[in-house]
């Protein structure tokens, strides 16, 4: 499979109608090393006409069966190509080639699932004070506007369009402008295992010129984003205008809790993957770690040992763990952050610099004594950073960790039952793990609380969100 390099609308390739192009870099070698089209308004346009044609045209009367086996196809291929489209991931984001291939096999079982889906999504029948037949139906929406970050750009591909795809619905996908390669080419896919024409676009381009053409077009039903909370709060906005359905699933500053009756020692050997994974890109990243006093010490050391054990490298090879960065400006960000903590006093247990000459690489970075005010603890850094502090009183930890503006995932460890059960009822997050870091599950409702968004991706919940409530009452 080659580059993908244009738009793919209405079953073909297209180059963007302004001609316009966006140079990709490799984060690993900060080279380009390809060209794509950048999108504007009147590519959008043409593709939610097309989708629109596509979804009256056929789709949303689909046999059931029929959209399953589409669907189904769709998987089978994405595992034939998982390979090129793994190093497609590698290439644009310098996420590591085990990483990316673990991501596509994600991505196909996601299919896999909303396949087996489609004919388990049925309504409902009511019995009513009247008497006569009540009954629900679970209708498509529409043409489905799907917003995907850079982090994860093929798996959130998935989250978004399988599910919409499976009730019904016709979807343009905008992937991020860092990363479009996967998406482009789940795309031509999805084509070639038997989706019709127009049923599933991709539109490369500037988020902002294409994002807000897709959230304000009239034929756009819903618009489901992933990314940043100062982003979401945008598309409330604009979608607001026309009372589009929204779902939003936005940053985070998860927690990460340690009580002394817990396995403190494994839970400080993984913890160091629960933040630094993907370099720390991830809204569900555990930044904030809570260690009970008593085990603190002794914590922080197994912890920071376990942290400087990870192979930071080239994408390229299967044991490297974490790679480089995504840009050079995410990079000047997150050492932002790091110089206000300095300046703050914060003591760096170990990280903080670069660890490659060439390459967007960053150190994976432990901070103690950081202030409860200071940015790096209440702010999202997005990059390989994490902020421990010891606590005492239970109650009083648990108010520190709501106190967040965020609250999507976290892990709490503690071989206490009752003590699992109360602080899981107490912490304000969509997601938690109670002795494991585990937040996404393919049969499981992902999303947060608060800032960090609303609705749900994964899980019967994501397919009931792409999905309209009607009911009928038919008198005797």
């Amino acid at each position: 499979m080659k580059l993908p390099s244009q738009l793919f609308v209405d079953g073909a390739w297209h180059a963007a109608k302004s001609g316009r192009t966006t140079h990709l870099i490799n984060p690993a070698t900060e080279q380009p090393f390809a060209e794509v089209a950048a999108a504007g308004a009147e590519d959008v346009n043409a593709a939610v006409e097309s989708a629109h044609r596509a979804w009256e045209g056929g789709w949303r009367d689909l046999a059931p069966g029929k959209r399953a086996e589409i669907l189904f196809a769709i998987a089978r291929l994405l595992r034939d190509y998982a390979e090129h489209l793994a190093e497609f991931e590698m290439l644009q984001i310098g996420k590591p080639i085990s990483d990316a291939r673990d991501e596509v096999l994600l991505g196909a079982r996601v299919f896999e699932y909303y396949a087996g889906a489609v004919g388990k999504f049925c309504g409902q029948t009511i019995p009513v004070a009247r008497g006569g037949l009540d009954y629900t139906l679970r209708q498509s929406m529409g043409v489905v506007a799907a917003i995907v970050p850079w982090n994860f750009p093929f798996p959130i591909a998935a989250w978004k369009a399988a599910p919409a795809l499976a009730a019904g619905n016709c979807v343009v996908l905008k992937p991020a402008s860092l990363s479009p390669l996967t998406a482009l080419a789940l795309g031509q896919i999805a084509h070639a295992a038997g989706l019709p024409p127009g049923v599933l676009q991709v539109l490369s381009g500037p988020g902002a010129a294409v994002g807000d053409a897709l959230v304000t077009h009239p034929l756009i039903r819903k618009v489901s984003f992933t990314g940043s909370t100062e982003i979401g709060r945008r598309i409330m906005e604009l979608a607001a205008r026309d009372i589009k359905r929204v779902s939003l699933e936005l940053g985070g500053k998860s927690p990460n809790i340690v009580f002394a009756d817990a396995d403190w020692q494994r839970a400080a050997e993984s913890s160091p993957m629960s933040v630094f994974a993907n370099t720390g890109q991830d809204c569900c990243a555990r930044s904030r770690m809570f260690v009970e006093r008593s085990v603190y010490a002794a914590f922080v050391e197994k912890f920071v040992a376990a942290t400087q054990k990870l192979i930071v490298g080239d994408p390229t090879k299967a044991e490297t763990q974490l790679g480089p960065m995504v840009s050079a400006s995410q990079r000047a960000s997150v050492e932002e952050y790091l110089a206000d903590a300095r300046k703050q006093g914060s003591t760096f247990a170990t990280g903080g610099g670069r660890p490659h000459s060439k390459g967007f690489y960053l150190e994976p970075t432990v901070l103690l004594d950081v202030g409860k005010n200071d940015r790096c603890w209440r702010e999202e850094i997005f990059g390989p950073v994490v902020a421990i502090t010891p606590f005492d009183d239970e109650a009083e930890m648990l108010r520190e960790v709501n106190a967040s503006p965020y609250g999507l995932s976290g892990s709490i460890w503690t071989n206490n039952l009752s003590r699992a059960l109360r602080v899981s009822r107490t912490v304000q997050s969509g997601v938690l793990s109670v002795n494991s870091h585990s937040s996404v599950h393919v049969e499981a409702p992902f999303g947060g609380f608060k800032a960090s968004g609303l609705g749900r991706d994964l899980g019967m919940a994501a397919m009931e969100g792409y999905s309209e409530v009607k009911n009928v009452y038919v008198a005797e």
